[in-house]
């Protein structure tokens, strides 16, 4: 694969120091210009400050890019939801037409693990929506987990899905949930789902030993940590499920569906919240790149 790595990117896998990954469509459709970029880069600035070096990964021009520069994540927020979003399926086609592409987190897994960055920080996995047992509409994230051998840290899943259905195909599909400092799955807008994680943790070190192990027994695919929003950012439950409904509700209206729905649904709810979803959404997804950065500084440390 002609996968390019930034200078800096490189130079830090090659040295051994730690490395978080970071994803691209969060740019292009998770936020509005110019707030995207805006985030994007302070999102880097907070797993410098923590001792890693961020590796935004997209495809630019048709290449696979692991550490993206101010300039290419600058053009992918202008481009908003005109990028191509993508995912595994996406990625043969994107290169083949030398297009530029924001990943996914399961693109950005797979880019990851071949650039060998072990680490990856984002806001919130894709999972299984809502009425999946008559669409059949489940995230190709949940599928990645079980075959990529990257660890994502997140904000739970996005809580526009199922979650219930969520963590049981998780579990099926043998992926270890763990919970930072809590043992119910965060709602990513909230902290609490009433859905009991797999197992709690409650510091970098104990997730960064228990990554090791898992490379040191030869097991394959990603585990999913899941990191709850910081309470001051939390919102009221009953708001954001409220948003979410009407939300959900003008969706099938207009027969929104696939890779269109999760980008329509969070701006939607961004304008019924008068903004505030926006800005929950920026704070989780610094929480997780300094929790990531944290875990990668001590699996650098133990050899992993």
């Amino acid at each position: 694969m002609n996968l390019k790595i930034s200078n800096e990117v490189k130079q830090a896998l090659e040295s051994g120091k730690a490395v978080v990954a970071l994803e691209s469509t969060i740019i292009s459709h998770g936020m509005p210009y110019p707030q995207n970029v805006e985030t994007a880069l302070r999102v880097e600035q907070e797993v410098r400050a923590h001792g890693a070096v961020p590796a935004t990964i997209a495809i630019i021009g048709g290449v696979p890019t692991v550490g993206c520069s101010k300039e290419e994540i600058e053009c992918l927020g202008k481009a908003g939801l005109t990028a191509t979003k993508v995912s595994r399926r996406d990625m043969p086609i994107v290169v083949a037409k030398g297009l530029n592409g924001a990943t996914t987190v399961a693109g950005t897994m797979i880019l990851a693990e071949k650039a060998g960055i072990k680490i990856f920080a984002t806001g919130g996995i894709g999972g299984v929506h809502r009425g999946a047992e008559k669409t059949m509409d489940i995230s190709a994230d949940l599928e990645e987990l079980q075959t990529t051998d990257v660890t994502v840290v997140c904000a739970g899943a996005k809580s526009i899905l199922d979650l219930n259905l969520t963590m049981e195909y998780l579990e099926t599909k043998g992926v270890a949930v763990i919970g930072y400092g809590t043992d119910e799955l965060p709602a990513f807008f909230t902290r609490k789902s009433g859905i009991k994680v797999g197992y709690r943790m409650d510091t970098p070190n104990e997730i960064a030993r228990a990554l090791y192990a898992k490379t040191d027994m030869g097991l394959k695919g990603g585990m999913l940590i899941t990191n709850p929003i910081p309470e001051e950012y939390s919102m009221d439950a009953s708001v954001i499920n409220q948003a979410i409904d009407k939300a959900i509700a003008e969706a099938e209206e207009k027969g929104i569906k696939g890779k269109d729905i999760t980008p329509f649904l969070l701006d939607k709810i961004q304008k019924i919240t008068g903004g505030n979803s926006l800005n929950s959404n920026i704070e989780l997804v610094l929480n997780n790149a300094r929790l990531a950065a944290q875990i990668a500084v001590e699996l650098s440390q133990i050899g992993g």
